[in-house]
């Protein structure tokens, strides 16, 4: 049975190719806690902001890493024997296969660059 989980996410690319992304104007529309949009694809990836508050569930990408940088905010990202703090201009990659939570105590922005067939909501 598939979970329901309370996320705001677009997959769909928002912004082409040599369009202004105003990422200020982004965070400043938006009124959902987890929020998670397609900017832009480049290549075989894409680069995806998320305006976040609160945890996300546990999960895994089996073929995909992540990489999470934050703009503001703080994100805790949980991994099974410890946790990453990203405080802003921070980032990390989370390698395909390892079991993570991803959590903002406060309102976080952050920016994620990712393969284009990611699933963010994972496996559990």
């Amino acid at each position: 049975m598939e979970k329901k989980y309370n996320y705001n996410q677009h997959m769909d690319i928002r912004y082409d190719h040599l369009e202004l992304i105003d990422v200020p104007a982004i965070v400043n529309e938006n009124k959902e806690k987890w929020f998670n949009q397609t900017l832009t694809q480049i290549n075989d990836s894409v680069a995806r902001i998320g305006i976040v508050e609160g945890e996300y569930h546990w999960h895994k990408h089996e073929n995909e890493d992540e990489f999470f940088f934050v703009l503001s905010g703080q994100l805790l990202i949980d991994l099974e024997d410890r946790t990453i703090e990203l405080n802003p201009m921070q980032g990390t990659t989370i390698t395909k296969g390892v079991m993570h939570r991803p959590r903002a105590p406060i309102k976080t922005v952050m920016l994620m660059v990712e393969n284009s067939t990611i699933d963010p909501i994972g496996t559990e």
